[in-house]
Parts: structure tokens; C-alpha cells; sequence
């Protein structure tokens, strides 16, 4: 079902498209200058501040954050800025403690994945579960991204969703394919400052549709919903529950850990991080608040609140920035997906494939690094097609990560005593029990998180406290 007219779904189709060849034309403009597996995988390590600012920003704020938190604000108001909030928190936490040890031993050991950390502080046994955690997650949120851009596809231009599923995947396969991190970083750089200033402008343009915060508030009151501006409406649970899935997830996303590698330098990734945690935390308050506006100050209406951006940009824009404000959330979208590609894809050849081969040369792991970028695609492809609870999986997924990997990683990082038993014992009980919970539906109302996180941190901790105190440390590149 589009949105729009048959000549506006015209003019869409050929910006969009044209969108999209431009991405790869970069893309294959960017290859040129990528020759070693460390170009493809970090960006040689030598990424600056801007794009390192604005790739973060463009990784912590897609699609699902502006469509989601917009559609939250819409329908439970500014409480839900509290899902931003505990993620500035992880991030904060990150900023303060995580990232120069990160940093350090990542550019001691040449490290290109949280495999490679895991293995490195508990041995080679750690690989594998860390390895399929994040392959369950990176491969099914790349499947989400697939569905998502058809989506855009379908409500603009009228495009089935199978076909803009398969367009989305051919297209994002091809673009990160050629130019790999370093591509991606570039044009993220592009996609950060489209969807950031998009973003700002349509916030500030909403407010003075809506005659300025004071009549949204008058018209809330006058709605009888007068608590939903409230910052504090919101159970308490779900800010639990938020806390240790979007918030701890940001603790162990891969694709977060190979830009803190990819930094020019730790002064680059430390001024970076914050700027970009500030920006982020803004932005995500914006459009929360434009979701909020759109109820109660421009007064829309609607049956499906996943629809609010796309009604709030017809309302307030003319037809030539709605055209802006499409590639706005495309870039959105993009800035994440090639993002997630590359983080699963450097599981299947760092963490499956170069184990097992006879020390490797540079230009082989670039060819296996590509390989693996195709066959990403082809299971999130797959994913997005024929699996309906692709959201389901993806949760089972970053269940996995927090509840199995999150623990390894924090007393691998700040606990000298931990034993490499311990470590891998840990994640093994805590991705399984996430997943056996997960398929007994969430017994009691429980998110996987709270019952495998708790039983992977008492595992580490016990088998640790019984054993002799001896961390044995294997090679990144075993």
C-alpha cells in the first residue's frame, strides 16, 4: 500500500534509486584503496574523528530507534525518553571504563572481533558460543534491516515487500561487498549528518506547527492525557527491562567494538564516543518529543502508530522535502544495516574460518572477508523471506549476547582472578538458558535477559572463586 500518488511514487522511485547507485559508486570508488583484511574489517585503523563520530551516531540511531521511539512517543509519551536514558548510561559507563582497555588490548593483539577478545582471555574454546551469539543477532537484525528498507519501499513507491526485500538485500550486498568498514565509515558520515539534520529540522518545524510545546501541553491536558508529558510515566519495570537488553546490549555490540579498533587513536575514540553519546542522546530526546507533538499538537490520528513519521512529514512538509525527509530515513536505515553486515560477517571469517586456516596472508582473508559479506546476506536474505517472528529471533539473539557474552567480557576486562573454565562455562549457561527461556515463552512475564545474565554471572564467579587464580591467555589469531 503507498502513500503517495502514482507520479510522486514516480519521482521517488528515480531519487531513491538514484540514492542507492550513488552509495555504490562510492562504494566501488572506496574499494580501489582497500588491499589488506584490516582495510576491509577496521578500516585500517586509522579512522578520524568526524566519521568516527558521526558512524556512531549513525550505528546507535536507525530505523528502528526513529520509527520506534517516534511510534512510542505517539502512543505513551515522553516517559519512553527512559529507553534512552538507560542507554546513555551503558554508554557513559562504556566512556568512562570500557574503551581504553578495549582499545589497548585491541591494538596489542590486532583484534577484529569480540571472538577475538573472548578467546584471547579465556582460549580458543571461548570462540565458538561467542561466534554463534553473534551471528544469531547481527544475521537477524540484517534481515530486519532488509524488511525495513522494503518497507520504505512498499509505503512510497508501491513496491511488494518480497521484491523490495530482495532489492534492499541485492543492493546493501553489493555496496558493503566492495568498499567494506572503510566505506561504510564514509558514508556514514554522509548518513549521520542527513538523518541528524533531518531530524532537527523536522523537530523544530513540528514545534511551530504545533504552536510551541505550551499548546501541546494545553492540548494533553484538554485530552485528559495531560501525565503523558510527564518524563517520569513509565513502569518501572520496563525501565529495568530496557536497561538490560537495549542497555547492556550497547556493552557487547560488535559492530561498536571494531569502530573503538578502528579509531585513528585512543584521543580519537574517546572524544568521538562522548560527542557522539551527547548527539545521540539529543537526537533520540527529539524524536520521542516529535511523536509527542504529532498526537497532541498536530492532533493526527492513526490505526497503526508505526505509520507517525511518515504521516508527520506529510503534514508539516511540502512534497520536495518529503522527498528529503524519505532519504533521510533511508540513510537511517542504511547507516545501520551495512553496519550490522559487516559485524556478522566478521564473525563467520574471523571466528569460523580463520581458526582453522594455516597462517593466512592479508590477501586471502580480504577474499574470505568478501565471501563472507555474500553469505551474510544470503542468511539474513533467507531470514527476512521465510521467517515471520524475525523480531523474536533477533531478541533470542541479543538475549544470547547480554545473558551469555556480557558477564565473560566485564570479569575478562576488570577481574584478574577470572579462569578461562569459568569464562567459557558462563557463556555456554547463559546463551542456553536464554534460549531455553525464550522457547518456553518467557515463563512469569520474564525477559530471557533476567534469568540467563544472573546464572552466567554466578557461574563465572563461583568456578573462578574455586579455582586456582590463573588467567591463561591464548592468541587472538589461534
Amino acid at each position: 500500500m503507498a502513500m503517495f500518488s502514482a507520479f510522486d511514487q514516480t519521482v521517488l522511485g528515480i531519487l531513491i534509486g538514484a540514492y542507492f547507485l550513488l552509495l555504490v559508486a562510492i562504494s566501488f570508488v572506496i574499494n580501489r584503496g582497500v588491499t589488506t583484511y584490516e582495510d576491509y574489517s577496521v578500516a585500517g585503523r586509522s579512522v578520524g574523528f568526524f566519521p568516527i563520530t558521526l558512524t556512531l551516531v549513525g550505528t546507535a540511531i536507525g530505523g528502528s530507534i526513529l520509527l520506534g521511539f517516534m511510534s512510542k512517543g505517539y502512543e505513551l509519551g515522553m516517559g519512553q525518553v527512559w529507553l534512552l536514558i538507560v542507554m546513555l548510561v551503558t554508554s557513559i559507563f562504556m566512556a568512562l571504563f570500557m574503551i581504553r582497555p578495549i582499545r589497548d588490548m585491541g591494538s596489542q593483539r590486532r583484534l577484529v572481533t569480540v571472538g577475538d577478545f573472548t578467546s584471547a582471555i579465556y582460549g580458543p574454546k571461548a570462540r565458538f558460543p561467542t561466534a554463534l551469539s553473534m551471528l544469531v543477532a547481527y544475521c537477524s537484525i540484517t534481515g530486519m534491516q532488509f524488511v525495513a528498507v522494503a518497507t520504505i519501499l512498499n509505503l512510497t513507491i508501491g513496491l511488494d515487500m518480497t521484491r523490495g526485500i530482495l532489492l534492499g538485500a541485492v543492493l546493501l550486498t553489493i555496496k558493503t561487498y566492495l568498499g567494506g568498514l572503510k566505506s561504510v565509515v564514509f558514508q556514514d558520515a554522509i548518513h549521520g549528518t542527513v538523518q541528524t539534520i533531518g531530524i532537527f529540522v523536522l523537530f523544530f518545524v513540528v514545534l511551530s506547527v504545533a504552536g510551541g510545546w505550551s499548546q501541546v501541553s494545553e492540548n494533553a491536558r484538554a485530552a485528559g492525557n495531560a501525565a503523558q508529558l510527564n518524563w517520569l510515566h513509565i513502569p518501572p519495570s520496563q525501565v529495568a527491562v530496557a536497561l538490560l537488553t537495549i542497555g547492556a546490549y550497547q556493552m557487547v555490540r560488535q559492530d561498536l567494538w571494531q569502530r573503538i579498533w578502528a579509531a585513528r587513536s585512543m584521543r580519537t575514540i574517546q572524544t568521538g564516543f562522548w560527542t557522539a553519546v551527547i548527539l545521540q542522546t539529543v537526537v533520540g530526546f527529539a524524536i520521542v518529543a516529535i511523536g509527542v507533538m504529532a498526537r497532541y499538537g498536530l492532533e493526527l490520528e492513526t490505526d497503526d502508530p508505526s505509520l507517525i513519521y511518515y504521516q508527520t512529514v506529510g503534514a508539516v512538509f511540502p512534497f520536495p522535502l518529503v522527498v528529503v525527509m524519505v532519504l533521510a530515513l533511508l540513510a537511517t536505515v542504511i547507516s545501520c544495516a551495512d553496519s550490522f553486515f559487516l559485524a556478522g560477517s566478521a564473525s563467520i571469517v574471523n571466528d569460523i574460518i580463520r581458526p582453522r586456516l594455516d597462517n593466512p596472508d592479508s590477501h586471502r582473508m580480504l577474499l574470505y572477508s568478501k565471501l563472507s559479506v555474500a553469505l551474510t546476506a544470503v542468511i539474513a536474505t533467507l531470514l527476512a523471506l521465510y521467517i515471520p517472528e524475525l523480531v523474536t529471533l533477533w531478541i533470542v539473539g541479543t538475549a544470547m549476547l547480554v545473558s551469555g557474552i556480557l558477564a565473560p567480557v566485564l570479569f575478562g576486562l576488570f577481574w584478574p582472578r577470572v579462569t578461562p573454565t569459568a569464562g567459557v562455562a558462563s557463556m555456554w549457561v547463559g546463551l542456553l538458558v536464554a534460549i531455553l527461556w525464550q522457547l518456553l515463552g518467557q515463563p512469569f512475564g520474564l525477559h530471557p535477559v533476567f534469568i540467563g545474565l544472573p546464572l552466567s554471572i554466578v557461574t563465572i564467579v563461583a568456578m573462578s572463586l574455586r579455582a586456582t587464580p590463573r588467567r591463561e591467555s591464548a592468541p587472538a589469531s589461534e
